[in-house]
């Protein structure tokens, strides 16, 4: 039996069918979830699509929404380039597509925040079409039932992998009505049964075949990533509040970590934070209240925040003299996106 004949049952009685974006899923619905779901699971999605679709609820809505209103909505799922790759995207499509995605590959992965993977999601369960896909979970599934060894991220895996997954999605006996529900099957089996710590092989309906679960090694494959040591940075951030409890937010520059966040003012060391605070505000710089310091992963490094608050700031300036940085009452910062360590911080 096919990898289809077997998974297509098994996804009928054990499947996910009540997620938000299958009802309807539409093309605009599943491309923004797809977006959601990289490197992010299920459970944190949910709650964040509904609040999305009912503020955007199409691509024309989120084409024509601000920067600032996208990213206080995406405000707390992380990897922030997604969010402004998304708005980029649906502007492009109302500039090149009439306002709709797509229903071409090529065309699809010629925008921001889509590659070929996701462009084959989306045409697969919007529109049925015959596209294999190779997400986190897929590459999984496939490395243990084929005993494909070698991290799944070297080009030379992946092309393997492409390979296996476009000669299952080709199957004759695979028909074109279930090719929605085949392409969210595959990544249901890896959410749910093959995953990558203690998978349950005994629920699975392709262990009979698969070459990981006859040799007893699920526990290696997929073969890791390699080992990295990330490095370590500081920063300084001040958190000041004018005598009307407003804070001081900065936003970040358009490029690079955070970018075009709002934020408290940061910095790279104590020296630079004291010149600027003295440079720009009127307060006593003794009278701060030092903060314990907050651990935040990036992808590529590891940043400790070390944060210090001061009550009734003024700002030397005028406030409408930079425009990067904004006094925010405490109700209004949902309406702002926000990092979530500070957000955070902020809300303790």
């Amino acid at each position: 039996m096919t990898i289809a004949a077997r998974l297509l049952p098994w996804f009928d009685s054990h499947g996910r069918h009540d997620l938000p974006w299958q009802h309807p899923r539409t093309p605009y619905r599943v491309w923004l979830s797809e977006i959601m779901l990289q490197q992010t699971q299920v459970s944190t999605v949910t709650g964040y699509f509904d609040r999305f679709v009912t503020a955007l609820p199409d691509l024309p809505a989120l084409a024509a929404a601000p920067l600032d209103d996208v990213l206080a909505l995406w405000s707390g799922l992380g990897y922030y380039a997604r969010a402004r790759n998304l708005h980029a995207a649906a502007k492009a499509c109302v500039e090149r597509h009439g306002g709709e995605l797509p229903r071409d590959i090529d065309a699809l992965v010629a925008l921001p925040g889509i590659g070929r993977s996701t462009a084959a999601a989306i045409l697969s369960q919007a529109w049925g079409d015959r596209h294999a896909i190779l997400d986190g979970n897929v590459k999984r599934v496939l490395a243990r039932y084929h005993g494909i060894e070698g991290w799944p991220g070297t080009p030379a895996v992946e092309r393997k992998l492409w390979l296996l997954a476009e000669s299952h999605t080709a199957d004759s006996t695979l028909p074109d009505a279930r090719l929605p529900d085949y392409t969210q099957a595959q990544m249901d089996l890896g959410a749910t049964l093959c995953t990558r710590a203690n998978p349950t092989c005994l629920l699975c309906p392709l262990r009979d075949d698969c070459v990981a679960h006859r040799e007893g090694r699920t526990a290696e494959l997929p073969t890791p990533r390699p080992g990295r040591t990330l490095p370590q940075r500081e920063a300084q951030v001040l958190w000041l509040e004018d005598a009307n409890g407003r804070i001081l937010l900065q936003q970040r520059p358009p490029a690079g970590i955070w970018a075009s966040l709002w934020t408290l003012p940061q910095f790279e060391d104590a020296d630079t934070a004291r010149d600027w605070l003295q440079k720009n505000t009127r307060t006593d710089s003794t009278t701060a209240t030092t903060l314990p310091a907050i651990a935040h992963a990036f992808s590529h490094y590891k940043l400790t925040l070390h944060p210090h608050r001061w009550h009734g700031i003024a700002l030397r300036d005028r406030i409408g003299d930079n425009e990067s940085l904004r006094w925010v009452a405490r109700n209004e910062l949902t309406k702002l996106g926000i990092p979530a360590p500070i957000r955070r911080l902020l809300d303790s």
